[in-house]
């Protein structure tokens, strides 16, 4: 069945014509686009999102046609890596010369926890959210940068200098986070998707539960735990809305909160900065719900 759908990719991109003479770079999800523009702003290229800025995580995600054509114009796919992308396999063999840029490269992972009652519901080895912890995200930056260097080294001093400024806004981001977070009395949070276990090793939180896809007896000992834990604040996401978060709420009198994982967001007038602004706004958000 695979070979069949790659054949009728393969049937459906031969009327594609040949790459633009401006280079022409797709991402494919928000953060990586996020990166990518800081790197490359100021110079004469495109850079297209593969997944609409609405899309979220792309663990479920499917490939459309349209996804196939956008890529076999592309000069290049840029990609968060440590498994987010389960399409990359079906992308790379029906288009084998498509330079593929992996920000998730040497930077160390965190496996999935399995074995957790109230656990993740992300399939594959490993978590691939690292771009919440800002140390893997500089990390992840700089892959992208050394990627697009290979790819156009007539462009090798604005994208070092790019990603110069770029990092210093992370560095200054990522101490703020680390003196803040560092300093409140509480660490303990419930969270509804899987998504900040790389933010909470970086900046000394504990996330005590991951309540997502919880059965009905599940969500009972969810609620005794939370009320035994002294009703630790709960964390939904603005991308999804979780009724098992709200009537957890209602059940045990724990507050309820969001923090972005920044997976979705604008797309026109967006501020070179908006990764470290996002990033800083769950930070305050979580100075309310674990302050005095």
């Amino acid at each position: 069945m695979r070979k069949r759908i790659i054949a009728l990719l393969i049937a459906l991109l031969i009327c594609v014509p040949c790459l633009a003479a401006a280079e022409t770079l797709v991402t494919s999800f928000y953060p990586i686009w996020l990166f990518t523009r800081s790197l490359t702003d100021g110079l004469p290229v495109t850079v297209e999102n593969l997944t609409a800025p609405d899309t979220g995580c792309l663990h479920d995600y499917q490939l459309q046609t349209a996804d196939m054509r956008k890529l076999a114009e592309a000069d290049a796919f840029l990609i968060n890596g440590a498994g987010m992308e389960v399409f990359l396999p079906v992308i790379t063999e029906a288009l084998p010369d498509l330079p593929v840029v992996d920000a998730s490269v040497g930077i160390p992972l965190l496996e999935n926890d399995e074995s957790a009652e109230f656990g993740s519901s992300e399939e594959g080895e490993y978590d691939a959210h690292l771009w919440l912890d800002g140390n893997r995200a500089m990390q992840m930056i700089t892959n992208l940068a050394e990627g697009l260097i290979r790819l156009l080294p007539q462009y090798e001093e604005q994208i070092r200098a790019n990603l110069d400024a770029a990092l210093l806004r992370m560095e200054e981001m990522n101490r703020t986070l680390t003196e803040t977070l560092s300093a409140l009395p509480r660490k303990q949070i419930i969270t509804f998707h899987e998504a900040f276990p790389y933010f909470g090793e970086a900046y000394g939180l504990e996330v005590i539960a991951v309540g997502e896809e919880v059965s009905p007896s599940q969500m009972a000992r969810l609620a005794e735990l939370i009320s035994s834990m002294g009703k630790p604040p709960l964390f939904t996401e603005p991308q999804f809305e979780n009724l098992t978060a709200r009537i957890l709420a209602a059940d045990t009198g724990a507050s309820l909160y969001q923090l972005d994982p920044i997976v979705t967001g604008p797309e026109e007038d967006v501020p070179l900065d908006y990764y470290e602004t996002v990033m800083l706004q769950n930070m305050e958000t979580l100075c309310e719900a674990l302050g005095d």
